[in-house]
C-alpha cells in the first residue's frame, strides 16, 4: 500500500537524493518538465535544493508517495503567489517514477495535494502539462478542467517543440 505524506523542508533536503532520482527517471522517459536529455540524478539536484528552500519559506508544499519506505513518485502546489491571487496554488510536476506507474499513485498525489491546498485556504489550482502526454489524460479524470493549448510552448527533453495544455480545478 502506497503512503502519500508531506514533507518538511529538512524531510526534503533529506529525500534530494530520492526525488533526483525519479525526476530523471521522467526526464529519461520523455517527460517535459522543464529539463532536457542528458539529464541525470546529480543535474537533478539544485532544482531539489530550491524546491526544499521554498518549502522552508511556505512557498510550496512538496508530496511524496512511498512504495516499501522508496520514494517513487512527488507533485509540489505553490502555494506563494502574489497579493491579488491569495486563493489560487499552482500544481506542479506530478512526477512518477516508471516502475511504479500503473497503481493508482497520481491520482492518490494528487488527491492529497488538494486537500493540502484547501487546508491552506487554496480554492483554485492551476496547471499546465505537455500536450499529448501520458500526463494529459490524467487531469480531466480527476475532475481537471482544460482550458486550452499554447503552442511551442516548451521542448520535448530529447528537443522538438511541444504543445502546452492548461488546466484549472476549483476546490471545495
Amino acid at each position: 500500500m502506497p503512503d502519500i505524506r508531506i514533507l518538511s523542508a529538512e524531510e526534503a533536503r533529506a529525500a534530494i537524493p530520492a526525488l533526483s532520482a525519479v525526476l530523471a527517471d521522467c526526464v529519461a522517459g520523455g517527460a517535459s518538465v522543464g529539463f532536457m536529455q542528458p539529464y541525470g540524478p546529480d543535474d537533478a539536484e539544485p532544482y531539489w535544493r530550491d524546491v526544499a528552500d521554498a518549502v522552508a519559506t511556505g512557498g510550496s508544499l512538496l508530496l511524496v508517495a512511498e512504495l516499501e519506505g522508496r520514494i517513487v513518485g512527488t507533485v509540489q502546489v505553490g502555494a506563494a503567489q502574489m497579493p491579488n491571487q491569495p486563493h489560487r496554488g499552482d500544481l506542479k510536476k506530478l512526477l512518477v517514477h516508471r516502475s511504479a506507474r500503473g497503481r493508482g499513485l497520481a491520482r492518490l498525489l494528487m488527491e492529497a495535494a488538494e486537500r493540502e491546498a484547501v487546508r491552506c485556504g487554496k480554492t483554485l489550482l492551476v496547471l499546465d502539462t505537455a500536450t499529448g502526454s501520458d500526463a494529459e489524460a490524467i487531469y480531466p479524470r480527476l475532475g481537471w478542467q482544460r482550458v486550452g493549448v499554447i503552442p511551442d510552448y516548451a521542448l520535448w527533453p530529447q528537443g522538438g517543440f511541444c504543445d502546452t495544455t492548461l488546466f484549472y480545478k476549483r476546490l471545495a
